[in-house]
């Protein structure tokens, strides 16, 4: 009995273009016989069943590998874990007070308190074993090492075994405070409203004061003895309530608190009182600057718009300047959240600038036809130069007449051409994209004079780009600088009267060419 021929493997020829794995499996179908179409089906359903029964977060799971390094400013996956060490450390911070002075750790509960510092104890080992070797930074020029973490860990418990089970021993956990201002820092730097986060902060350390002077309280009366004279604490209610109470009156120094009557009890309130008065003035300070820098943008708006309106009311300037002025300073405000963005944007190096002008207006500049076929880099010094400047509805931004000095592009809003034998023909309205003025910043013919009104037709957000600004980066590009000069006069030569009627892409210029075909005013002398 002989088994049925099978046809050899086919042979790859030398030439033959490369086969992807689509048609590998695919030749190798026929080739393998049945047997290998039935293992192929089997496969692919046994696969089926595994994406089925297997969620999406337990195969994320296995598939993901942990970062060699991570990058502590910009991971957020580390930021949430830096909450997870900030809330073990808040644990030992907050609860080892506590349950030193009272009551609350007892035979009955003892395991929950040790399965939970123990816990808490996992996470300072991981964190130092497995994020903390994984983080690259320098600071002046030295590799940063956490000797307080190391610290944090002392097993002192050991000595549990002499002494008991003695909260204070867990005291070096308290070490680990780099990790809670390391949080405060990353979470600042993400949150779009830190200073809410701030406020928030500043009265937990106000209530943690009154948390560490309640629980001295409360061992202040257990020393002296519970009830034994009318100051200390009498033991009714709930002891932790009543010590915080007491802590509250006492740091505040609302009064109301009976007289102490042994030594011990009143150096007690001596030193309460002075801790007290020093703590809430410097969290009362605190919380006057976190609000202050919170409102600095608002007050300086305000400061600058209260000056403006005091000089023009010095001057008698009329009220309709004045209006207009107080809409620019409150549109401005609005739209932009601050006054001037250069001056934000000078305390950073060059290479941030361009960066941040690149995102937010190479998008805009880009599309401008006049700049298409310039060189790259060229565009990327121009953005640094621009600045944006808001104009109000029925403002000029540039009267028929005038020395052009300044180029256009429209980054928000409308603006209309007007002219005409009144002055109110509106020639042609321009958007979001449009470059004018260009012709007389290039001084193409020999003129540099504006040949027609343009008006804000609402409110328009510009960008202006000066004639010195614009000279000084062209001087080092010939070649682009050619380029925009043709361009230029082809707009003013080539443009025919059906193309400014149908806004065609070709009039890169709407303003000047409309002015020199239907205005007939031209400062080259043609018509």
């Amino acid at each position: 009995m002989t088994s049925p021929p099978q046809a050899p493997a086919p042979q790859p020829a030398p030439a033959a273009p490369p086969v992807d794995q689509g048609e590998k499996e695919a030749q190798a179908g026929p080739s393998g016989g049945g047997g290998g179409v039935e293992s192929g089906v089997e496969e692919e359903q046994s696969s089926g069943c595994c994406k089925v029964k297997a969620p999406r977060w337990i195969r994320a799971c296995m598939h993901y590998r942990f970062p060699a390094s991570i990058d502590p400013f910009t991971n957020l996956m580390y930021v949430l874990w830096m909450l997870m060490v900030t809330l073990a450390w808040n644990w030992n911070l907050w609860f080892i007070p506590a349950r030193w002075a009272f009551p609350y750790q007892t035979p009955d509960n003892i395991y929950y308190w040790l399965l939970t510092d123990y816990l808490c104890d996992l996470i300072y080992i991981l964190d130092i074993t497995i994020f903390q070797p994984r983080l690259q930074f320098v600071r002046g020029g030295d590799i940063v090492v956490r000797g307080f973490d190391v610290a944090s860990l002392v097993p002192l418990e050991l000595f549990y075994f002499k002494t008991g089970i003695n909260p204070l021993l867990r005291l070096p956990r308290l070490l680990k405070i780099n990790s809670f201002f390391e949080f405060n820092e990353r979470l600042e730097a993400i949150l779009t409203k830190a200073f809410i986060y701030r406020v928030i902060r500043t009265t937990t350390y106000l209530l943690y004061c009154l948390h560490c002077n309640a629980c001295l309280y409360y061992w202040g009366s257990a020393y002296q003895g519970i009830g034994s004279t009318k100051w200390v604490y009498n033991g009714e209610g709930n002891s932790y309530i009543r010590c915080y109470y007491f802590a509250v009156k006492t740091l505040i120094t609302i009064g109301g608190l009976p007289d102490p009557t042994t030594l011990f009890e009143i150096v007690f309130q001596l030193i309460n009182y002075f801790v007290g008065v020093f703590a809430f003035s410097i969290m009362i300070g605190q919380m006057r600057d976190v609000v202050g820098a919170a409102t600095a943008g608002q007050t300086y708006y305000r400061t600058c718009m209260d000056n403006t309106i005091k000089y023009m009311s010095s001057y008698h300037i009329p009220k309709d300047v004045q209006n207009r002025v107080k809409t620019w300073y409150n549109y401005t405000w609005q739209s932009q959240g601050m006054l001037d963005e250069q001056e934000l944007l000078t305390q950073l190096p060059d290479k941030m600038r361009l960066d941040i002008a690149v995102d937010v207006n190479y998008s805009i500049v880009s599309k401008v036809p006049l700049f298409q076929g310039c060189d790259r880099q060229m565009i990327f010094d121009m953005l640094k130069s621009l600045r944006s400047v808001v104009y109000l509805p029925g403002d000029y931004v540039c009267k028929k007449g005038e020395v052009g000095r300044e180029m256009y592009i429209i980054k928000a809003g409308e603006v209309q051409v007007v002219g005409g034998p009144d002055g109110r023909t509106v020639f042609v309205t321009l958007r979001a994209g449009s470059v004018f003025g260009e012709i007389s910043l290039l001084a193409v013919g020999g003129g540099n004079r504006r040949t027609a009104n343009v008006i804000a037709h609402g409110f328009a957000n510009l960008f202006i780009l000066d004639k010195k600004d614009l000279n000084e980066i062209l001087v080092h590009y010939p070649e682009s600088k050619k380029l925009l000069r043709k361009k230029a006069r082809l707009n003013i030569n080539g443009a025919t009267h059906e193309q400014i009627k149908n806004l065609e892409p070709l009039t890169l210029d709407a303003l000047y060419v409309l002015s020199l075909m239907e205005v007939t005013v031209s400062t080259t002398g043609r018509c």
